[in-house]
């Protein structure tokens, strides 16, 4: 039975922050708590043994046990102190000490002391380092104080300990000590906070060698709610940091590390958290996590996963499954039946429903996303509790942006299912005498769909639009060009294509243009329409279309991915290297194939045709295998180190498609989706990464070729 909860044992319910508190309730005729050596003891257990041999006495121990009075608990904070508690549980009233001190009165029934020799002997070890950190600061050169673009005061740190604020130099000696000392007897946490000169406490962060202070810690997640948000409407500006903290580590870091990409001020910041953090990731999961705070850390880490140079280190398709499956394992898909997925009583107010329905909603968004440019099935779950039905309860409707987006993805996962899931065929493709129907039915669904959101057609919105639309059209390249309307459904895909690199080249926000902090989905549908001109550009449907737009178009493309690379020589960098040189070897666009005897040739057919629209990107990579590893030129980590131009006669330049401000100092090497301050290149290969064996020139093309000719490409 759920909840596990008998007459007498209490009752449970859920607190603010979405964890199971509960309550003892009081059992009326409680007996005096047995002492050693008393015959209590022992007539309790009399009574108990009669339990199982007595069809009645289960009944009877109910009933009498309704009668007693159960022991009264304090609250968490007045527990961990050990002192006093008048809190009041039905109806439930904060006591006085966390009404005097403004502290948070709840009763978990998990809730563990901590023992405070941990925190003496964790605040000793934060002394010495801090003291060290001092030292090293008065004998380096003066740092001079900048001013953030969002209003703060920053100042350049080291990559492990930051450096505090001038102010606060005076308080890292002995007398920050001995007040930690003070405020640990007196029932703070000594050990993970600083103090200001005007007393009060200042409670910075920690996760491995990073400690972040407060003041980095709101800068950083000002930097995420005006900068990355708007891609992923899921949290609550409102709340302060130490909200998310106290919710769930996992979702505090993940902001912090998200914000960080591009950091200007601490440029390695994204190395330094990125291996703590994947740590902590691993071990919550390996916790088997019980919070659906840990599902919004996914949802964010999917969107803007930690960066990799080798797709073989790349978790999020696996990330993606995990954060379906913990959502639906807690229950989030059915939000007004928790109780049925969880062991202890759980009432819901209307916020935390809310809540509830809105994470449920961006996990079906994010997995969406994750399979769409990935290639790969989806796992979203769109039923009741996502529908469109507008006569359900408040606490079902979604926020208009959320649902907005919800609505874009269900129309991609219908293109999914209707072009690429025919299970009658190999690699799933659609029956080529019903694809045309399917077609012109998705084409119909997308205008009705446009049509609906015409009243909240935001650039965010257009541009997650044009990626559905991408989508769909991507699915030409397996037609066969004696198929009706071919030409025309390449003109339908170079248009999709076209504008939706425009409207990502344009995305703006109420902060200014955002294209830089796009999402990894964004990226990826960038990248494919890239591949798309490249090969529109260098085929006979050169003839059809806007040359000189199409190269202009092309050479931006690249610009953008480059300039959208966290770091150097990461997987954006390689890929946007292997457009350029591909666009170089196949004429740059300056060959215009003219059909022989007016008829369209097979120049646009792909090999790779087992990743859905995401095949034209795994095409292309093993075409440019074939071509450059026989001219010799298949080492991409010589070529990353003079990026190929590909609007220049020359063989490279790297100023004028690359802005070298937005990527980090050369000394910082991805390894496995963390970075090694080391600065060595490390990369492990794995057999399912047939991109990375492509990229990095370990593998043959299977795949025949008449001739070296470029074009088609």
């Amino acid at each position: 039975m759920n909840g596990l909860q008998g007459p007498g044992l209490g009752h449970a319910r859920q607190s603010s922050d979405g964890s199971n508190s509960v309550v003892i309730a009081p059992n009326v005729g409680s007996p005096t708590k047995a002492r050693p050596g008393s015959s209590t003891g022992k007539k309790r257990s009399q009574d108990l043994a009669g339990v199982e041999g007595s069809p009645g006495s289960v009944e009877n121990w109910e009933e009498r046990d309704e009668s007693r009075i159960g022991v009264k608990r304090a609250c968490n904070e007045c527990r961990q102190q050990k002192l006093r508690c008048d809190v009041v549980q039905e109806p439930f009233h904060i006591c006085s000490r966390c009404r005097r001190c403004n502290l948070e009165c709840r009763i978990d029934s998990n809730f563990r002391r901590v023992g405070k020799r941990k925190k003496n002997a964790e605040m000793e070890r934060e002394i010495v380092e801090l003291r060290s950190q001092l030292a090293s600061q008065q004998s380096s050169p003066s740092i001079q104080q900048t001013a953030s673009p969002f209003g703060m005061a920053q100042i350049s740190m080291s990559p492990t300990i930051p450096h505090l604020q001038s102010s606060l130099d005076q308080y890292m000696g002995s007398q920050e000590a001995v007040a930690s000392l003070l405020d640990l007897k007196s029932g703070l946490d000594g050990g993970s906070f600083m103090r200001s000169p005007n007393g009060q406490v200042i409670p910075p962060r920690r996760l491995d060698d990073v400690v972040l202070t407060v003041e980095r810690i709101r800068d950083l997640f000002q930097i995420f709610f005006t900068l990355y948000h708007p891609y992923l409407p899921l949290l609550d500006a409102n709340k302060p940091p130490d909200y998310y903290y106290d919710a769930c580590p996992l979702l505090f870091w993940t902001i912090i590390a998200v914000a960080s990409r591009r950091y200007a001020y601490v440029p390695s910041l994204i190395s330094s958290v990125a291996g703590p953090l994947s740590r902590l990731l691993w071990a919550t999961i390996a916790d088997i996590p019980q919070s659906y705070h840990v599902v919004k850390a996914l949802c964010i880490l999917c969107t803007w996963p930690l960066p990799i140079s080798s797709t073989s280190a790349d978790p999020t398709f696996m990330l993606s499954g995990l954060m379906m499956q913990i959502s639906m394992q807690i229950g989030l898909h059915r939000p007004s039946h928790a109780q049925d997925f969880s062991k202890f009583q759980i009432e819901l107010r209307d916020e935390e429903l809310k809540d509830r329905v809105k994470t449920w909603a961006v996990c079906n968004v994010v997995a969406q996303r994750v399979a769409t440019g990935y290639g790969q099935p989806s796992t979203t779950f769109y039923d009741w509790t996502l529908g469109t039905s507008t006569s359900r309860e408040s606490s079902f409707r979604l926020p208009e942006e959320v649902d907005t987006r919800l609505r874009i993805e269900i129309f991609s996962d219908k293109v999914t299912k209707a072009l690429y899931r025919n299970h009658l065929d190999p690699v799933g493709l659609a029956d080529s005498s019903q694809k045309s129907a399917l077609t012109d039915i998705l084409s119909m669904d997308f205008e009705d769909l446009k049509d609906k959101l015409k009243p909240h057609s935001t650039p965010m919105n257009i541009l997650y639009l044009g990626a559905a639309r991408l989508h769909q059209h991507l699915s030409v390249f397996f037609d066969s060009p004696d198929t009706k309307d071919y030409r025309l459904n390449l003109l339908a895909l170079w248009t999709a294509t076209t504008d939706f690199l425009e409207s990502a080249f344009n995305v703006e926000t109420a902060s200014g243009s955002v294209v830089l902090y796009a999402t990894n989905y964004i990226l990826q549908m960038i990248i494919a329409a890239g591949f798309t001109l490249l090969k529109l550009l260098n085929s006979f449907f050169a003839n059809f279309i806007d040359l000189e737009y199409g190269k202009a178009l092309f050479t931006r493309t690249i610009s953008t991915i480059r300039n959208i690379s966290v770091t150097n020589s990461d997987l954006p960098v390689r890929l946007a290297e292997v457009l350029a040189q591909l666009w170089r070897g196949g004429g740059a666009g300056s060959k215009l194939s003219t059909p022989k005897d007016g008829n369209v040739d097979s120049s646009l057919q792909l090999k790779v045709c087992c990743r859905m629209s995401m095949s034209l990107v795994y095409d292309s990579v093993w075409r440019w295998r074939e071509e450059f590893q026989a001219k010799g030129r298949g080492n991409l980590e010589s070529a990353l180190k003079n990026p190929t131009n590909p609007d220049s006669a020359a063989e490279s330049s790297a100023s004028s498609v690359m802005d070298p401000t937005l990527t980090l100092p050369p000394s910082s090497t991805i390894l496995g989706g963390a970075v090694t301050p080391n600065g060595e290149s490390t990369y492990e290969y794995e057999v399912f990464d047939p991109l990375n064996w492509m990229l990095d020139g370990l593998v043959d093309f299977p795949y025949s070729f008449t001739g070296p000719d470029m074009s088609g490409l």
